[in-house]
């Protein structure tokens, strides 16, 4: 795991199958590195928390997104808003599952590279049809000489309660003039399930099913400012990831470029290799360790401009 941030960050792993990694959470400064390993059947999350102040006891709240009850080494899932990575390793017919996921919000920018680790079938995979990235952040959006604002409080051609509905944001900023100045872009926000914990909005209860569940207000702006993250409970045909097990995981926050949109331009509902496809229906977990090898490929085939890189962080996940 590598922090590129221009901050320091705490990574943090909740398992949910398998043998996850030594370490649930950490300090990782910009521009240190740290490895992690877990189980081959291992399935999880990883995020990134921002502005941790530990006090040794728990209990509270620690850092200002993606707390997980006040402590470093977490034990579970964490608070949102959070930014998610996550993996099942062995998801069945000797498949991986990946996906980046703003179900739960969004605190941090975001990408998966698949690393090959030497397996042939995984070698030969196009890496632009495999890494998704989510940058929803405008501080690690700009392009050299390149103004986002071309049209007074328009950012990149959409406004801020639209990439960020103002009613999920953390916290809600006053509205300028008696609500009458739209607001800047804003981040980080809730999703709409962890603002409101709705059924219509959560996908639970008397809307558990596919034809009932359909995306909301959030989970349409979401998809806009990240085409290839999950945005809502039953958005997975449209964001889940699927490769021969085996391979393993660099996490990048703040990967700078821009969201990448592989799914809808390879015009399938989930990137699949392997010789048995298979269905991304919802095991998604995150393997734990990273290398100091040289860095992979970070932005072949991304849908992206020349940027300059305003603080990036870097979690290597490799399974071995």
């Amino acid at each position: 795991m590598s922090n590129w941030c221009s901050d320091t960050i705490w990574p943090a792993v909740d398992s949910q199958g398998g043998t996850g990694p030594e370490n649930t959470g950490f300090e990782l400064a910009s521009g240190e590195n740290q490895t992690e390993y877990v189980s081959s059947d291992w399935q999880g999350r990883v995020w990134g928390r921002t502005n941790c102040t530990f006090s040794g006891h728990g209990g509270g709240v620690a850092c200002t997104t993606g707390d997980c009850g006040g402590i470093e080494a977490c034990q579970g899932p964490g608070a949102p808003p959070a930014t998610l990575a996550e993996f099942t390793l062995n998801g069945g017919q000797q498949q991986t599952f990946y996906d980046l996921s703003l179900v739960d919000g969004y605190n941090l920018p975001m990408a998966i590279v698949m690393m090959p680790n030497g397996h042939s079938s995984l070698e030969s995979i196009d890496q632009s049809t495999s890494n998704p990235s989510c940058v929803a952040s405008i501080g690690n959006l700009a392009a050299p000489n390149f103004n986002p604002y071309t049209n007074n409080q328009q950012f990149l051609g959409t406004t801020a309660h639209n990439a960020s509905p103002s009613k999920t944001t953390k916290p809600p900023p006053p509205s300028p003039n008696d609500g009458n100045v739209d607001r800047p872009a804003f981040d980080p926000c809730y999703s709409a399930c962890a603002k409101y914990n709705e059924e219509k909005y959560c996908c639970t209860g008397s809307f558990d099913d596919r034809g009932k569940c359909t995306a909301n207000y959030y989970a349409d702006a979401a998809k806009s400012v990240c085409p290839d993250a999950y945005s809502y409970a039953y958005d997975d045909q449209d964001s889940t990831f699927v490769q021969p097990t085996g391979a393993g995981f660099q996490i990048i926050f703040c990967p700078g470029g821009r969201s990448t949109t592989i799914i809808a331009s390879k015009g399938t509902s989930a990137i699949e290799h392997g010789d048995d496809g298979g269905s991304s229906d919802g095991q998604d977990d995150d393997d734990g360790s990273s290398g100091n090898a040289a860095a992979p490929r970070l932005l072949t085939g991304w849908t992206s401009v020349p940027v300059q890189l305003l603080g990036v962080a870097l979690l290597v996940v490799a399974f071995f």
